[in-house]
């Protein structure tokens, strides 16, 4: 019962609080996959936006491994990410986002 209740107000303070990243509190794994994609993104973020639009290139490529997305699903993610693009180049939370989403 106790579990059940820290658990609810765990969520409804995760609900409530801007930012706060509820899974990551639950699965540190979780967490660390999410700080190796924003390390991935923010550190080559002007020269990954050129290569999604390129079509692919070493910083893409590392951005897919550190979220994980299966290398056979990679050429259709990045279709998406370029069609997307415009709203990366104005917010790179977003693509780390995508990236994780991709990733699973």
């Amino acid at each position: 019962m106790i579990r059940f209740l820290a658990l609810s107000a765990l969520l409804t303070v995760g609900a409530c609080a801007q930012g706060l990243n509820v899974g990551a509190l639950v699965d540190p794994a979780e967490a660390q996959r999410r700080g190796a994609v924003e390390v991935a993104v923010k550190s080559a973020y002007p020269g990954l936006l050129d290569e999604i639009e390129a079509g692919g290139g070493p910083s893409i490529g590392a951005a897919f491994d550190a979220a994980g997305v299966p290398p056979q699903d990679r050429p259709a993610r990045l279709l998406q990410l370029r069609g997307d693009l415009g709203l990366y180049e104005a917010n790179p939370g977003a693509l780390v986002a995508a990236l994780m989403l991709y990733g699973g």
